[in-house]
């Protein structure tokens, strides 16, 4: 059963588990999963991808239900308008407690990945995020971040950059003794799509 928070005949708010894809038409992508589960209530609408989690991510998501909700959903995250803010494991220690980290970032399609960069060219994209430490045991670091440019790969990048794989993420450099992977989507805050009213989620 998929953990749904809320939705209307508008918008549905969910927690995407771990290993779901987020997007997709696939039987077990989350928005087929969704339609499943709101027919099951009595809803039979088209669910409709507005922004996504890494397939390893897990954590708050919201789908649009009308094309009208993903048009005005998809203005809020282009122009910044929809707050979002994760929980992540490093490995590693920050050397301050909180800050913000800013890059050039390049994702190669070719290989799956993001890399930090020195100069711009194209495919180049500034990313943005602001971080404070929750929990440290000099090994591992429990970090919320709040995202205000939503790259690729972005989260695990600029700490792996930083010599702070997130904790079990082997392609960035993790080690294979690190554990699980540990990311997860925390928070959300928009306005309503069609009321306007301000939405806000934590989890």
């Amino acid at each position: 059963m998929t953990d749904i928070i809320y939705f209307d005949k508008d918008i549905c708010v969910c927690v995407k588990p771990r290993g779901v894809l987020s997007e997709g038409e696939g039987q077990t992508s989350l928005p087929l999963l969704l339609e499943g589960e709101l027919r099951e209530r009595g809803v039979s609408v088209k669910v409709y991808t507005v922004h996504r989690l890494d397939k390893e991510t897990e954590g708050l998501m919201v789908y649009a239900l009308s094309q009208r909700a993903a048009a005005e959903l998809s203005r809020q995250i282009r122009e910044g308008e929809l707050e979002k803010e994760y929980v992540a494991e490093l490995c590693g220690v920050p050397k301050e407690s909180e800050g913000e980290l800013c890059d050039l970032l390049f994702y190669d399609r070719t290989r799956g990945r993001s890399y930090v960069v020195t100069r711009e060219r194209k495919g180049v994209k500034e990313a943005r995020l602001a971080y404070h430490l929750l929990e440290s045991d000099g090994v591992y670091s429990r970090v919320r971040v709040k995202l205000y440019t939503g790259r690729t790969h972005q989260i695990r990048a600029q700490f792996a950059s930083r010599k702070m794989p997130l904790r079990g993420d082997r392609r960035y450099g993790a080690g294979a003794d690190s554990g699980e992977f540990s990311l997860r989507s925390c928070y959300l805050r928009f306005r309503h799509p069609v009321s306007g009213e301000m939405m806000e989620f934590e989890r």
